[in-house]
């Protein structure tokens, strides 16, 4: 009689069987960069291929353990670049702030199978963490199901979620208002929300808000598309502009707004002025940034461009179709 394997080395053997995304062999002319290849929680980053077939190309954020931690789908440049006769596509994504530091692959795959992997190290970040009091009305706004709320939610993840195919921008953001302002929250924040029934819940701050008073002029951050310029019960005034694929910028709790949708606007745009609409504390600004669904850091992107076409086809040698 055989003797059985006890369940748990059965389980462990199962575990370490378990089939890993199959490399392809990559295709003779394929060629990648990555800009750049170090990166903090919160930073966006691009990448440029050429030579890879196929409809499904995807880029994949991958931690050391092998958990996907963002994703994006790769895109052509308008116009259309050329390395060796073969077509430049772009991915751009951000590392979420909640990635912890260490080593990470940066993954260009085709369906399941992965093209190409590169090696990149996620850097240690340390954010802050705030405790915020809601009264009565504002407890409501965050903690009462609505329907009107959840249909508005869903429009704005459409839209956050879409990758367009213009390309408004090749240039860093500037701030929507005066770079001096007084800041109440910073991007990555660790926050408590106290409501006035006694409860508590948690939440990560996904831009920077700006202590201005109302009346404050609020100004687009780069050229774009504006795609939502409506009153949310959430965030009152709000305004979403399209700047790249998958790229955007948000505007939170304005007074008034100076825009509306489907509108093209160019950097320094009055949008509208700023306010307390919807669940705010107090006046201030919220403002945003989200590559390919994930909170970026607004700074960063005010330091250098969220996507650097120039440094990109430089590393890959492309050049602009005639």
């Amino acid at each position: 009689m055989k003797k059985r394997l006890p369940f748990f080395i059965l389980l462990a053997l199962c575990v370490t069987a378990a089939p890993k995304a199959r490399l392809f062999a990559q295709p003779p002319h394929f060629k990648a960069a990555v800009i750049p290849e170090h990166l903090l929680p919160g930073e966006p980053v691009s990448v440029a291929i050429a030579g890879a077939g196929g409809a499904n190309l995807r880029l994949s954020l991958v931690s050391g353990r092998g958990r996907r931690l963002a994703k994006a789908v790769f895109w052509t440049l308008s116009p259309r670049v050329f390395v060796e006769g073969n077509i430049v596509q772009i991915a751009l994504l951000t590392v979420p702030s909640t990635a912890k530091p260490g080593n990470a692959a940066l993954r260009i795959e085709n369906g399941d199978a992965v093209i190409k992997e590169f090696a990149i190290t996620i850097g240690d970040r340390k954010f802050a963490s705030e405790e915020i009091a809601l009264n009565e009305q504002n407890t409501g706004i965050r903690a009462v199901p609505s329907a009107l709320k959840t249909q508005q939610a869903n429009r704005l993840w459409t839209i956050l979620s879409r990758t367009g195919r213009e390309i408004y921008t090749v240039s860093a953001f500037t701030s929507p208002v005066p770079t001096d302002t007084r800041r109440t929250s910073f991007f990555g924040d660790r926050r408590v929300y106290r409501y006035s029934t006694g409860k508590t819940d948690t939440a990560i701050h996904a831009g920077i808000d700006y202590g201005v008073p109302t009346g404050t002029t609020v100004r687009a951050c780069a050229d774009g598309k504006v795609l939502l310029a409506e009153y949310r019960e959430a965030t009152g005034n709000s305004v979403i502009i399209e700047h790249l694929p998958g790229v955007y910028s948000i505007y939170y709790h304005m007074s008034k707004l100076a825009v509306k949708e489907d509108s093209l606007v160019e950097k320094g745009r009055v949008l509208g002025e700023s306010g307390a609409t919807g669940l705010a504390t107090g006046p201030h600004l919220h403002w945003e940034i989200r590559v390919a669904g994930e909170n970026t850091d607004p700074d960063i992107c005010s330091a250098r461009p969220v996507f650097d076409r120039d440094a990109l086809l430089a590393k890959l040698g492309g050049s602009y179709a005639h």
